[in-house]
């Protein structure tokens, strides 16, 4: 298997993992404070990365390292889990596919900034095109009532685009798994305190399906799908292997028809078939 297949296959599962994480974080802002299952999921991701990092004696990273790590730390371990807890008080889940599916758009301009990536014009092409399927069927399925979630989840978008690319960037030199387990780990300590600051007097009302959700985030959104996905974008292009992240809400559309029975439409599988070609433009001409 060459070192691009590898890379798309990677990012294909780091997808995968990632699309419940919306739903899972709907569900524990039900019962916890947004701000508590931010720093709670951060501080126990941390925890796993350190001993990961321990276990396998990872050398530390170079001083010059540390601000890329930085930016990491800020956009997908605060930033963007921040953000999106916010918004999800005030709209759905489901509405907030319309910002998912901006999300490869801004992880390939980052790519671009960042990391050097030079698309072709046709790439950009595909993934306007992708983008804008995903947000007309999204945008079809109900508007959204509520400005400040919208601006809240516009701004998760870019904050975590930067954090997608600046990973994978450094992702080539210390490893996928490695930046994100780093990344924690820097922001371990403030994470563990403000866990501490912001946990709830009681917790004798947090029914089970809020700390499935808290235990979801924590372990698969915030490490474990971050080792496949960092080292997808890195392998296969930051730009291109990002365009897999169109097929995210229908995934999460594909586990709800799966797990709770909810109805599949004719327009759902035509606009994921669009999308998934849209995938394939974008992959042709990512170099």
């Amino acid at each position: 298997m060459d070192k691009t297949a590898g890379g798309w296959i990677n990012g294909f599962v780091g997808v995968l993992i990632f699309s419940g994480s919306l739903p899972a974080t709907r569900v524990a802002v039900m019962d916890f404070d947004p701000a508590f299952l931010t720093v709670a999921r951060a501080a126990t991701a941390g925890i796993l990365g350190l001993a990961l990092l321990l276990i396998f004696r990872q050398k530390r990273p170079e001083r010059r390292d540390l601000l890329s790590l930085a930016i990491v730390a800020l956009g997908v371990v605060v930033g963007f889990p921040l953000l999106t807890a916010l918004a999800l008080k005030h709209i759905t889940s489901a509405h907030s596919i319309i910002f998912v599916g901006l999300l490869p758009l801004a992880t390939a301009i980052f790519g671009v900034i960042r990391g050097g990536d030079r698309p072709k014009s046709a790439f950009w092409l595909f993934s306007c095109l992708g983008s804008a399927l995903v947000a007309g069927f999204a945008v079809t399925q109900g508007v959204s009532a509520a400005p400040v979630g919208d601006m809240l989840m516009l701004a998760a978008i870019i904050v975590c685009g930067l954090g997608y690319a600046e990973g994978a960037t450094l992702s080539r030199k210390l490893g996928g798994w490695q930046v994100i387990s780093w990344a924690l780990v820097l922001s371990l300590p403030v994470m563990l305190a403000l866990t501490l600051i912001t946990m709830p007097p009681s917790l004798e009302n947090v029914g089970n399906a809020a700390w499935i959700g808290l235990a979801y985030v924590s372990l698969f959104s915030m490490l474990i799908g971050f080792v496949f996905w960092y080292r997808g974008l890195a392998q296969g292009g930051i730009a291109a292997v990002g365009q897999l992240q169109l097929l995210q809400p229908f995934f999460g559309l594909g586990l709800a028809a799966i797990l709770l029975h909810e109805q599949v439409s004719l327009a759902m599988i035509a606009v994921t078939a669009a999308v998934v070609l849209c995938v394939v433009g974008a992959k042709k001409y990512a170099r």
